[in-house]
């Protein structure tokens, strides 16, 4: 059996990271949606809500299992007993970091490999960052994020404008 990890913040989840997850899915058997616990990042939303909105995202997918972690990507994969991460790469900028981090990973692990895969051409400039933004400034973000992600967001914005 293929398991591969897709790992990410998810913060929050776009349509560039669906795509990634559902054409990755289709070329494992099992895809572990790993959700990265970064203590030096103060994320928009949670861990568990960040979970949830995946899992809410990816139901209708049977291979896709979302799971949080912290730590080493490497230690997290051996947890698992993944032989592979799937990163998603957008421009020329992620390729220099992306084999910056197999390379290391690989050195960490080298029963490990990384695929990239390239975006399709309609997510290529979406970020999750730039989805926090343009919600921020009331601007509309539906082109970019699934409705449960739309809903939570403005759940935080009016909870922001009360206090």
């Amino acid at each position: 059996m293929l398991r591969a990890i897709y790992p990410g913040s998810f913060d929050p989840v776009t349509f560039g990271h669906l795509d990634m997850i559902t054409r990755s899915a289709k070329i494992v058997d099992e895809l572990i949606v790993g959700v990265l616990y970064n203590n030096a990042k103060s994320p928009l939303f949670s861990l568990e809500e960040r979970v949830k909105i995946l899992e809410e995202t990816v139901k209708n997918i049977p291979n896709i299992r979302v799971i949080p972690f912290e730590g080493l990507l490497v230690d997290f994969a051996k947890k698992m007993e993944a032989k592979m991460i799937i990163r998603g790469l957008r421009a020329i900028t992620d390729f220099e970091y992306e084999l910056q981090m197999a390379q290391t990973n690989r050195k960490l692990d080298g029963g490990l490999e990384t695929v990239f895969l390239t975006t399709s051409l309609q997510y290529s400039y979406l970020s999750s960052s730039m989805v926090k933004e343009v919600a921020a400034f009331g601007g509309d973000i539906s082109q970019f994020v699934p409705d449960i992600v739309i809903e939570e967001i403005q759940k935080k914005i009016d909870k922001k404008r009360r206090v």
